[in-house]
């Protein structure tokens, strides 16, 4: 078995596009090797931002012979059937081979040299790469089937068993020869094979492996920023990105005018994180006038003039923000806030002036009817006309990814309440799964009136997800309610129709991350009317627990033994099994609803039995006469688990009944009875949740 070496050298490969690359690399390998019948053993990709390397293991100097048998058309089929198996599979009549009547064809494939097969797979695996960005280069540039590449193609490096794979690609042809880091090393660099690779390229100061360079870079920044008595703040993206721009990363700390640090610290952070790529540091839990920046190079002067050249660098973007908070503060909030009616949200649903008056008006709505308990409806309606006053600043202009913090830094800065503050810098959250949810009242208003009105503008005028397409961003809205209603406890009817229905889906989506089965969210969804989630919910954790449970699994299993013999029976009860006085009914003065339910079914099934019951089907009828008013009562109180815990009673009638007693009785007056009785205790079960939804 043998080792295979491929690099391929080009000029700097974009950071951003070095973790697909190696990922396509491997794929197309193992895809190519698959197809022609190599086997691989470990298989390893490594990126620089000159190079890409592929180390493949364990490769057969040869591919094994194999015999391929192709079934071809019966003896005596039309000649044209056998005339197009022949031309399909180049061979002639006298070829074919003949068994139980039908012919086919038996070709044998001697193996190939594994070089060969490398030599053929390179060259088509590097012209079909899949690059995000590609460009042609040279005088060769002009005809569109010149090689296309990220960077333009330098040199290629294609090692088998410590051979030469001879192959060339758009004039460059593959051999042992590599170069070292751009500036630390002079000249070619001979590879013997795969196994000194990765040694000859750290001599020459390049590190090839990047989560090496990337734990260097995570330990030297933290230890600079140490060394000054300072705290690195961890950016784990900021990591990766400097891996993909240096081959030999030093980390360096410098410093920035301290005066800079009277603009707001995310500020700084971004600036100095999407601009520059440098780390910031703390110290004492505050931002510190400190950066890191991560060099390609050992400076001879221990990199002062690296530093200082970061520093003024630096300095001008500091400089540029702080006259962005400086100016944006010269307007209140509310100045700000007239520029939103020039922005259009949506040709149907007007600007986002008009946006925002909805949104004030509905999160007015939740605090005046407690739905958001504590909250001050004047400052809920203040927060709102605000809270999108800052995407017209200069600030979140220049970083849109600072939309509601710098509202809520202007805010304070004006002197408005603390509340209207943190509103308008938390209403976008939560963002995502895993991210804060909010829980200050004024917040909660906000946030949730917001992500409500984007869900029931946008399904108002038929601009629904679809499939993956979701351009509204409507889903993550529709967590983020989901969220912070369930978080915040919040009683609130979410909709009806195809909002609930988009809801049941998001709902599912969300607790299936919490190990909540999204059949049992089927089966309370299935009842009807469920539109408050915490209720919702509630009955859904209650029914998890239940299901669980040994009563649940024996009750489920005999819910689903009456629901198919009434399906197989197609019964849906008997005219006028419940007595009546005149046209009225008795029970329409039972102030329950769900007890009067309970109670007719009760009288449906005892009603005007012509028979003797068994004692099975007896102790049945008088467990559903004292579990089903109790399930319901259960539920009307939002006690869930008790109206569990009234269903497990009817675990042993249900499972007596079907052991002792025949349902389709040759009496049709037993037989009508008993599926009445079935009837009522599906119905029963149904007041909880709806069964048939349930797996299992």
């Amino acid at each position: 078995m043998s080792d295979f070496l491929l690099e391929l050298r080009s000029e700097e490969i974009p950071a951003r596009m070095q973790a697909g690359a190696r990922a396509d690399l491997e794929r197309l390998f193992r895809k190519a090797m698959d197809d022609a019948g190599v086997s691989l053993g470990e298989v390893t990709v490594w990126s620089t931002p000159r190079r890409l390397a592929l180390i493949a293991r364990d490769l057969p100097l040869a591919t094994a012979a194999v015999s391929e048998e192709i079934k071809g058309p019966r003896v005596g089929a039309p000649p044209q059937a056998l005339e197009g198996f022949l031309r399909k599979t180049g061979l002639a009549e006298s070829d074919l081979v003949e068994r139980d009547g039908v012919l086919f064809a038996v070709i044998d494939k001697p193996g190939r040299a594994t070089a060969e097969v490398l030599a053929e797979a390179i060259p088509a695996l590097v012209c079909a790469f899949p690059w995000p960005k590609s460009q042609r280069w040279g005088a060769a540039s002009i005809s569109t089937e010149s090689l296309r590449w990220v960077r333009p193609l330098s040199a290629i490096v294609a090692l088998f068993d410590g051979e030469v794979v001879p192959f060339e690609i758009d004039g460059i042809a593959s051999g042992r020869l590599t170069r070292g880091h751009r500036f630390h090393s002079e000249g070619e660099i001979e590879i013997a094979g795969a196994d000194d690779y990765a040694a000859k390229l750290r001599a020459a100061h390049v590190i090839v492996n990047h989560e090496e360079r990337q734990d260097l870079i995570r330990e030297q920044a933290a230890a600079a920023a140490h060394a000054e008595g300072l705290l690195l703040v961890a950016d784990e993206g900021l990591v990766v990105e400097n891996a993909g721009l240096t081959e030999w990363p030093v980390p360096l700390l410098g410093r920035f005018d301290e005066s800079f640090l009277d603009v707001p610290p995310e500020v700084i952070q971004l600036t100095a994180r999407t601009n520059q790529k440098y780390f910031v540091c703390e110290k004492d839990g505050k931002l510190a006038n400190a950066f890191v920046c991560t060099a390609n190079i050992v400076a001879l002067d221990g990199g002062a003039e690296i530093i200082a050249g970061n520093r003024k660098v630096l300095a001008a973007r500091l400089s540029d923000a702080r006259f962005f908070w400086e100016q944006d503060q010269k307007k209140r909030l509310s100045e700000h806030a007239e520029k939103l009616a020039r922005i259009t949200f949506h040709e149907k649903l007007g600007t986002v002036a008009d946006k925002v008056q909805r949104v004030a008006k509905l999160a007015e709505w939740l605090a005046a009817e407690g739905i958001v308990p504590d909250c001050d409806p004047a400052l809920a309606r203040q927060a709102a006309e605000l809270c999108k006053a800052d995407l017209v600043t200069e600030m979140v202009g220049e970083f849109p990814e600072l939309q509601g913090l710098m509202g809520g830094y202007y805010a304070r800065a004006e002197g408005l309440p603390h509340a209207v503050a943190d509103a308008i810098r938390d209403h976008y959250k939560p963002v995502g799964q895993g991210d804060e949810v909010p829980t200050a009242p004024v917040t909660v208003a906000v946030a949730l009136a917001d992500k409500l009105d984007t869900i029931r503008s946008f399904f108002a005028i038929d601009e629904k997800p679809t499939g993956s397409k979701d351009p509204f961003a409507l889903r993550r809205a529709a967590l983020g309610i989901i969220q912070i209603v369930t978080a915040n406890g919040l009683r609130l009817g979410i909709g009806e129709g195809d909002v609930l229905a988009f809801f049941a889906d998001r709902l599912k989506v969300q607790q299936r991350e919490a190990g909540v089965r999204h059949d049992l969210i089927d089966a309370v969804f299935a009842l009807g009317g469920e539109d408050d989630l915490v209720r919702l919910l509630a009955r859904v954790h209650a029914l998890q627990a239940f299901v669980g449970t040994e009563d649940g699994a024996n009750l489920l299993a005999g819910y689903k033994r009456a629901a198919n013999i009434l399906k197989k029976e197609n019964w849906t009860g008997q005219d006028g099994r419940i007595p009546r006085d005149g046209e009225e009914d008795p029970f329409a003065m039972v102030d329950d609803p769900d007890v009067a339910f309970a109670a007719r079914e009760r009288a449906a099934v005892q009603g005007a039995l012509s028979y003797q019951p068994e004692p099975a089907e007896a102790a049945l009828i008088a467990a559903l006469d004292a579990a089903a008013p109790r399930a319901a009562a259960a539920v009307a109180e939002e006690d869930f688990a008790g109206a569990m815990a009234a269903l497990a009673t009817l675990r042993a009638p249900i499972d007596a009944f079907f052991n002792d007693v025949t349902v389709n009785d040759a009496d049709p007056a037993k037989r009508a009875a008993r599926l009445d009785l079935l009837s009522a205790f599906r119905a029963a079960v149904h007041k909880v949740a709806d069964f048939s939804r349930i797996e299992g």
